[in-house]
């Protein structure tokens, strides 16, 4: 089963915050008519404020990543389903986890850290990195998406480290 939306504004995504929701994320995501986190939200006790904090911007969906074993996160489903504005959207933290049958237009991942923008046939493939702790040399990245009737613009976006 799959929620079906229609929303005039921009979609944020985000993904492994591993316990760290950075001030500039979250002025990036002002004026959001969605928020889809991808997972790896922290694995410590007190880290789903990570939540409250997100969907006090606008409506939250989120899948569980790897690291979410603390209890709060056990109520997590491990893949959600949304259509918005004629769209279908799978998220799953971890892109080996995406089953190919799955009817969908957009996949929308986390869990390498590593942005990913990119058309693979008729699926969109979607990371927007990672907007908490750095890892390695890599940048801390969110993302946008504008679902229109015809196209769907994008955007990953850099935070200062």
């Amino acid at each position: 089963m799959s929620d079906v939306m229609d929303i005039d504004l921009p979609v944020g995504v985000i993904a492994d915050t591993h316990g760290l929701l950075r001030d500039d994320a979250l002025i990036c995501l002002e004026g959001c008519g969605l928020i889809l986190h991808l997972g790896d939200v922290g694995q410590a006790p007190g880290d789903e404020v990570i939540l409250a904090r997100l969907a006090s911007i606008a409506p939250l969906y989120v899948v569980k990543g790897n690291i979410d074993t603390a209890r709060w996160a056990k109520q997590l489903p491990e893949v959600q389903n949304l259509t918005v504005n004629g769209w279908r959207l799978h998220m799953v933290h971890r892109l080996v986890d995406f089953d190919d049958a799955t009817p969908c237009d957009v996949v929308l991942h986390g869990h390498s850290h590593k942005p990913r923008n990119e058309w693979q046939g008729d699926k969109l493939l979607f990371n927007p990195g990672a907007a908490g702790k750095r890892r390695f040399k890599l940048p801390i990245t969110l993302g946008k998406l504008w679902l229109e009737e015809h196209q769907i613009k994008r955007a990953i976006m850099h935070l200062p480290l």
